[in-house]
């Protein structure tokens, strides 16, 4: 839902809306010294709406490790890109007899 002055309803009315963008708080998952994910819900000046995701992860201290975990992290946001793309597309309509 839209407010009258074009805010939605999740967005955090201050300096994060401009440029006709709109901006929620923040929702953080904090794991202090392992990992952080941020999350931000986004509606651009033209409408669409976006989720913009920052994550930070603590990598082991030798590359090999770290490398692995890399791997291991890019297969999982890709998976979940993946899962996200598929349900924001529109379902087909039926035919209706």
């Amino acid at each position: 839902m839209t407010c009258p002055n074009n805010h939605t309803d999740w967005c955090g009315r201050d300096h994060r809306c401009g440029l006709g963008e709109h901006r929620s708080d923040e929702i953080v998952v904090d794991l202090p010294g392992r990992a952080r994910a941020v999350l931000v819900r986004v509606r651009t000046a033209a409408g669409r709406e976006h989720a913009e995701v920052r994550v930070r992860v603590a990598l082991a201290p030798t590359e090999v490790a770290a490398r692995r975990q890399l791997v291991g992290l890019l297969g999982d946001l890709r998976q979940a890109v993946i899962r996200a793309a598929i349900a924001a597309r529109p379902r087909p309509r039926r035919a209706t007899r």
